[in-house]
């Protein structure tokens, strides 16, 4: 999955520069998401491993499940993907690791699949789209915002972005540093500003510069303080009223390495402000990988992009297939 084929509402005249970029890009793409997936799928796949397999045995079943859950899949995904796998072992006659785990990233990615195909798109068809970014501080939420406002320029749309994060002044530099890199305009005030009034001016800058997407940061708020989640369902409720069904898009930026609190903090967003997709970062660091997994099969909220690495084309649309493969098998499929 491309970056054009990532977004819902965009224009199907890709310009020349942005698709030449994504044919080298999703050359080899299998491979460099293997590597740079780094410790996520080598750590799963080194636990594997050591596996001792000597055939279909009840034995096997709980190693399977004890290297799930150190991947992060928590229990209850855990107990429903070896159901599954035992299943489908048993109907296809698998006789060998490599088959079970070719059977294993099968399920894995036919779990990670949305119902509807359009779940897994990042909604930009509105006029302007507005696109709400949150998440705790330190999971990468200003570097995905810039990331992504980049992305949709080279794709043709012409982005915005608003500091509402105006607790911290270092995050309203940060968010405009991008804005300069990208070549973007940005709206911010002073720092201690009320972010729903940055939200209302920026929506108002979106509609008289004629910007297609409005892209709003948001202070790195902690999932247990109640008052700075009501804060930001303000801002929400702000952004409704100006453009009716607004925000099409709450992205939740999550940290991969912090593992199941990773899947706590989806779970008390998605009450607060209707999450409707994951960014999962990090996963080139020390994360397992499985709470990929957790999120999709406890929340029902779809993974829409997933970082692995620190350089620009490391921010990637997700894809289950790729991630399933790269987690789960040793080598590269033919034709990849």
């Amino acid at each position: 999955m491309d970056w054009h084929e990532a977004f819902k509402g965009l224009s199907s005249d890709l310009p020349a520069a942005a698709a030449e970029h994504e044919d080298e890009e999703r050359r080899g793409l299998f491979g460099r998401l293997r590597e740079n997936l780094g410790k996520a799928g080598g750590a799963l796949r080194e636990h594997f491993r050591t596996i001792l397999f000597d055939g279909i045995t009840d034995d096997l079943w709980e190693q399977i499940e004890e290297a799930l859950i150190f991947a992060d899949v928590g229990v209850e995904a855990t107990v429903r993907i070896v159901e599954q796998l035992e299943r489908e072992a048993s109907e296809q006659h698998l006789t060998s690791r490599d088959e079970l785990l070719g059977c294993l990233a099968g399920i894995v990615a036919r779990l990670l699949q949305p119902d509807d195909p359009d779940e897994r798109l990042i909604d930009v068809s509105g006029e302007p789209a507005v696109i709400l970014v949150v998440g705790v501080n330190g999971t990468g939420k200003t570097t995905t915002i810039g990331k992504l406002a980049f992305r949709l320029a080279e794709l043709g749309k012409t982005p915005l972005m608003v500091a509402a994060d105006t607790f911290r002044a270092a995050a309203v530099e940060q968010l405009s540093e991008w804005a300069s890199r990208v070549g973007c305009e940005i709206v911010r005030q002073a720092p201690g500003s009320d972010p729903a009034a940055v939200v209302y001016d920026g929506i108002a800058a979106a509609r008289s510069r004629g910007a297609g997407v409005v892209i709003v940061d948001t202070a790195g708020r902690l999932h247990t303080q109640v008052n700075l989640m009501n804060e930001l369902a303000k801002v929400r409720r702000v952004i409704g009223k100006q453009i009716p069904g607004a925000p099409h898009e709450t992205l939740l930026v999550i940290d991969a390495t912090t593992g199941q609190n990773g899947l706590r903090q989806a779970q008390v967003f998605a009450e607060a402000v209707a999450v409707t997709g994951v960014v999962l970062t990090k996963l080139d660091g020390s994360a397992k990988g499985g709470i990929v997994i957790a999120i999709r099969e406890e929340l029902g909220i779809p993974i829409k992009l997933i970082g692995v690495g620190e350089r620009l084309e490391d921010l990637r649309p997700f894809d289950p297939d790729e991630f399933a493969r790269a987690l789960f098998l040793d080598e590269t499929p033919a034709g990849s």
